[in-house]
């Protein structure tokens, strides 16, 4: 394939710096484009941003055009203020980044959803999650990716001490979650970042979830082998 070009939401986040820096790094791909509420302090040849208003996103149709689309979109409850305001992050401005994007004949969309999402699940982060995963799969993308990270660790801007207290924890417990119970295990931001990247390229027709271990154990791979 000739060289791809990306177009990433969320940059500002955890998972969304990461992957914005491999992209820039990867010579696969000539042109990123970012899409924020401000544009970041970055400065480079292959990267355009635009500051845009999320609320009204209709209006920017023309800028959300790549062949692969990375949406690392994201919020807490407590971030967002309410329910109403979470659900607004987390499910339609993603879902309205896919479908314009789709209408431009994006290729591929790529996204971190979370561990146990889940449509019918009583746990309204979980549900958001997985309502988003349902409606974005009837879009017609070549291929779509889904990313279910278990707890993210990493330098955030804002201190969470929930997760300060999960990450002690899951570090104490980790010897012991295996088999089954490897995808609980909290995971690097960074991994998460460079498995969407590499998974990217690979062009992978249809709809594919990666949990926590199956991220891991793919970017060990990559480790081996020298990537």
């Amino acid at each position: 394939m000739d060289k791809r070009t990306a177009l990433l939401v969320g940059a500002t986040g955890l998972v969304g710096g990461h992957c914005l820096n491999y992209l820039l790094k990867d010579e696969n791909y000539s042109h990123i484009v970012v899409l924020t509420r401000r544009n970041l302090e970055i400065e480079n040849p292959k990267l355009t941003q635009y500051a845009v208003d999320f609320d009204q996103l209709e209006n920017y149709s023309d800028q959300i055009k790549a062949d692969d689309i990375f949406c690392c979109l994201g919020t807490t409850i407590k971030k967002a203020g309410s329910q109403e305001a979470f659900r607004k992050v987390d499910y339609y401005y993603p879902l309205q980044i896919a479908q314009l994007a789709a209408k431009n004949d994006a290729r591929q969309f790529l996204m971190i959803s979370a561990l146990g999402a889940d449509k019918k699940s009583r746990i309204f982060y979980n549900r958001v999650k997985g309502e988003t995963e349902t409606v974005i799969r009837e879009i017609p993308f070549y291929g779509i990716q889904f990313f279910r990270p278990s707890l993210l660790v990493g330098n955030r801007a804002e201190n969470r001490v929930g997760e300060k207290v999960a990450e002690f924890f899951l570090k104490i417990v980790k010897p012991i979650l295996i088999g089954g119970w490897k995808k609980y295990r909290a995971i690097t931001a960074a991994t998460v970042a460079k498995a969407m990247v590499e998974i990217a390229k690979t062009d992978l027709k249809g709809i594919h979830i990666y949990e926590s271990n199956q991220i891991q154990f793919f970017c060990d791979q990559l480790q081996r082998k020298g990537i």
